[in-house]
C-alpha cells in the first residue's frame, strides 16, 4: 500500500539553539566545537525531533565549496559543520583555535550510538545498499543490544520522483527516529539534507563512507594512519582508479588556499 504524501514538516516550539563559533577555512565555515559538544548539539535538536542537518567537512567539502554553488549553500544551512579532515582540524588550529579535534563521521556515528543506546532514542539510517544495511544493522544490534533502530532504507542510485521523495519522508517522520545517518557520499548526502531540511522531523547527519566500514564491506585505514590524518592516503592506495585525480586535484587545491588564508591573516607558522 503506497505511503500518503508527506506533508511540511509539524511546527513545533521554537528553542533557541546554543551559540556556535564558527571559522572560516577556505570558502567554508567549519563549526569549532569538541567531541561533547558536537553530540550534545545534535541531541538537542533530536530529542525535539526538529528538522535540521549537520555537515562533516574534510579537504574535499571546504574546496567543492567555491567550485559548487548549491552545496555551498547547503553548508551554509547547516545547523553544525565539523571538522572531519584532518588538514580541516589543523586549518582551525593554526587560524587560533589551538585545540580542536578532527570530528570524523564513521567515529560520531559510533559515539551517538552508544549514547542513543542508554536513553531510549531510536535513529534511521539512509543510504548504502541493502546488503550493507543488513549488515551494519546486525553490528549495530551486537554492539548495542539496547540500541533502536526505527528503520532503513537504500535509496535507488537515480533521481526520485515526487512522489517516492514524499514516501521516504512520510516513512522517516512515521518511523519517531530523533538522528537520521545518511550515507551518501559528497555531495549528494548534503544536497539530500538541503533539500529535505523543513520537511524530516529529525536531525540529520552526512556520515558518507560510515555504513560501509561498519559494516565491514570497506575497510577502513589502521588508527595510526588516522590518528596522523593519513586516512585519505589510505583510500587512495586501496581505491586508486577512483580517487587518484580527486586527491590529487583537491589536495593541491587545499595547499594553496590554506597557504593564501594563512599569509593573508599574518600567521606564516
Amino acid at each position: 500500500m503506497p505511503l500518503a504524501t508527506a506533508t511540511k514538516a509539524t511546527q513545533l516550539p521554537v528553542h533557541t539553539n546554543p551559540p556556535r563559533t564558527q571559522v572560516r577555512v577556505l570558502g567554508a565555515f567549519i563549526d569549532a566545537v569538541s567531541w561533547d559538544d558536537a553530540l550534545e548539539r545534535i541531541w538537542q535538536l533530536a530529542k525535539r525531533r526538529q528538522s535540521g542537518y549537520v555537515g562533516i567537512c574534510n579537504a574535499h567539502s571546504v574546496v567543492t565549496v567555491a567550485q559548487d554553488p548549491a552545496f555551498a549553500a547547503a553548508l551554509a544551512g547547516a545547523d553544525m559543520n565539523t571538522p572531519d579532515g584532518a588538514p580541516v582540524a589543523w586549518m582551525m588550529r593554526k587560524l587560533g583555535y589551538a585545540d580542536q579535534q578532527r570530528i570524523n563521521g564513521p567515529d560520531l556515528m559510533l559515539r551517538y550510538c552508544a549514547l542513543a543506546s542508554q536513553r531510549d532514542e531510536s535513529i534511521f539510517l539512509y543510504g548504502a545498499s541493502n546488503e550493507t544495511l543488513s549488515l551494519l544493522q546486525k553490528r549495530l544490534e551486537r554492539d548495542w543490544p539496547t540500541l533502536k533502530i526505527a528503520g532503513a532504507y537504500s535509496p535507488p542510485f537515480r533521481p526520485l520522483s515526487a512522489q517516492e521523495d514524499a514516501d521516504i519522508i512520510q516513512l522517516i517522520n512515521d518511523s519517531g527516529a530523533g538522528t537520521v545517518w545518511v550515507s551518501l557520499g559528497c555531495p549528494k548526502q548534503e544536497l539530500w539534507m538541503a533539500k529535505q531540511h523543513g520537511h524530516i522531523n529529525a536531525v540529520m547527519i552526512g556520515v558518507g563512507a560510515a555504513f560501509d566500514y561498519h559494516a565491514g564491506t570497506l575497510r577502513r585505514a589502521p588508527l595510526w594512519m588516522q590518528k596522523r590524518g593519513l586516512e585519505w592516503f589510505y583510500r587512495l592506495v586501496t581505491e586508486p582508479r577512483r580517487l587518484w585525480r580527486r586527491y590529487l586535484i583537491t589536495n593541491t587545491a587545499f595547499i594553496a588556499g590554506a597557504a593564501r588564508q594563512l599569509l593573508s591573516t599574518g600567521n606564516k607558522s
